[in-house]
């Protein structure tokens, strides 16, 4: 399902989690749930992973994550402020230390000139630590190559923070 450097990557930041007794949330929209797949493609996965999140609409990212209107409203669920509040929801939601949300436009239809199709915007949030927020301008390179960069990029997003966490005295 995954390329074999992809369920690398995953194993290994699991056992990064796994010994640093830290499990994971995932919040998807776009994605609709690729990075909780790739994540539970590794046996013993469940050791780390609390949940997973698939709020492909804006009702799902309120009930779920508790993302209030106002924000949707004012910024969209395509945008920085709505990726971090589904982060920060995902763990208020759940009993995971660590948790990431994607939400873009992975077309082809549905992009504007402000949000182009391929915008994707990621946040992660760790309890007690600041949340980071990052967004990617994938462009036009098709639905599926949009989704698998987008799962790409939540992946080294957890894998940067597995080492501030490591580099911690």
């Amino acid at each position: 399902m995954f390329s074999h450097t992809l369920t690398e990557r995953a194993a290994a930041l699991l056992s990064q989690l796994r010994d640093r007794d830290l499990r994971v949330a995932i919040a998807e929209s776009c994605t609709g749930g690729l990075v909780c797949g790739l994540l539970t493609e590794i046996p013993g996965s469940s050791s780390v992973v609390e949940r997973g999140f698939v709020v492909y609409s804006n009702q799902a990212k309120q009930d779920m994550l508790g993302v209030s209107q106002a924000t949707l409203t004012e910024w969209g669920a395509v945008s920085e402020p709505t990726a971090v509040a589904m982060a920060k929801g995902a763990l208020a939601h759940s009993t995971a230390d660590l948790a990431v949300s994607i939400t873009g436009i992975a077309g082809p239809d549905g992009g504007t000139a402000d949000k182009p199709v391929g915008l994707v915007h990621f946040a992660c949030a760790r309890r007690g630590a600041t949340t980071v927020a990052l967004s990617r301008r994938f462009g036009p390179i098709g639905r599926s190559a949009v989704r698998l960069a987008a799962v790409e990029t939540a992946l080294k997003l957890m894998e940067e923070d597995v080492l501030q966490v490591a580099a911690r005295p």
